[in-house]
């Protein structure tokens, strides 16, 4: 059983989910990666989130963004949505938006645009509240961050 689901809207969601996959290995999170389109596969979507036990659903998406509020719809278990940049808008300002602005009862946390590291700091953050284990790898990151910053004066 995986502690989080990663889902990639496509293949070229890839390098932002490897910053995510790199960080739940770091706190010894189990993880599970998909590729499924809100688009093109949406019966994929629902199959990935219904046959999913993880406690945290991590949704990448560009352009239109729609995965992480497509995830949200179909489970109450916590999504954090990245939107991520992509060729033809590096930016994508309306991928964050997608994925800040959602309607009222259907949350999703976002982080900003390309930020996998950040959506899986989250996910552990979520998962640290009941698991000893990561809330104490928690501590010990942020003075690993603390000390490196010190460390660059």
């Amino acid at each position: 059983m995986s502690q989080v689901t990663i889902i990639m809207g496509s293949a070229s969601d890839k390098p932002t989910a490897k910053k995510a996959e790199k960080i739940l290995d770091k706190f010894n999170i189990t993880f599970e990666t998909f590729v499924a389109s809100a688009h093109r596969t949406p019966a994929r979507v629902v199959d990935v989130i219904e046959e999913s036990e993880a406690d945290v659903f991590i949704a990448l998406a560009g352009l239109s963004a729609a995965l992480p509020g497509v995830v949200a719809a179909h489970t109450l278990k916590p999504v954090v949505g990245v939107p991520c940049a992509s060729s033809s808008s590096p930016a994508n300002l309306d991928s964050l938006l997608s994925v800040v602005q959602m309607p009222p009862g259907v949350p999703v946390a976002g982080v900003g645009i390309g930020r996998g590291e950040n959506a899986a700091l989250l996910a552990a953050r979520i998962l640290g509240i009941s698991n000893n284990d990561v809330d104490k790898m928690l501590i010990s990151y942020r003075k690993e961050l603390e000390q490196k910053t010190i460390d660059s004066n």
